[in-house]
């Protein structure tokens, strides 16, 4: 049995989107940020950086926090959307630090600014939006000769969707990205994803 301790954000959503891939069984805690509770000293004991999500593996005692951190272990726990073959688990894990290095930071910043700042100040939309823009097309061009994002259906995938599937919140369009588009609609039709980006 998985604990998991999530809320309703693109980082939660992607650990849950690959617990329902891989059919793990998983108890669901929701962390309210809104109310602070990833402060709280028994989720604090489990991620020390405060931060949703996290999991505690039940089978193995084993509690790891980071999305891209957890994507990877359930993918190495199950062997499933992780390939074993060198070159082929670097083209997803390029993808996936892709992710956690550019698309969550450039986006829940553009989201910040755009949707929660306390004042409005267009030089930080402009420029998280023209970094939104641009990574956009670094996708679309990637899915302009895959079906996913490193070939094969994966972690980096699960892990990028959520943030991408967001655009209209963020007042934006993926009309100019038909590749892009065409991914973020595969990927909506899976069930498992359907199912993950409820949680909770």
């Amino acid at each position: 049995m998985i604990d998991f301790y999530t809320f309703a954000t693109p980082n939660g959503r992607k650990v849950s989107i690959m617990l329902e891939e891989v059919g793990l069984p998983y108890t669901v805690h929701s962390i309210d940020i809104r109310q602070n509770q990833q402060f709280r000293p028994e989720f604090v004991a489990i991620n020390p950086n405060s931060k949703i999500p996290a999991i505690v593996d039940q089978e193995t005692g084993i509690t790891v926090f980071e999305s891209g951190a957890i994507l990877i272990y359930l993918a190495e726990k199950t062997g499933k959307f992780f390939p074993a073959e060198t070159k082929a688990k670097y083209q997803v894990l390029q993808w996936l630090m892709f992710q956690v290095g550019g698309v969550g930071p450039m986006f829940g910043q553009l989201n910040h600014f755009r949707r929660f700042a306390p004042e409005t100040i267009p030089y930080a939309i402009n420029r998280y939006e023209q970094e939104t823009l641009r990574l956009y097309g670094v996708m679309n061009q990637q899915l302009s000769t895959k079906e996913y994002i490193a070939g094969d259906y994966s972690i980096a995938d699960m892990a990028i969707y959520p943030w991408v599937a967001i655009y209209e919140f963020q007042g934006l369009t993926l009309e100019p990205y038909p590749y892009l588009k065409s991914w973020c609609d595969r990927m909506a039709s899976r069930p498992a994803v359907q199912k993950g980006m409820a949680i909770p």
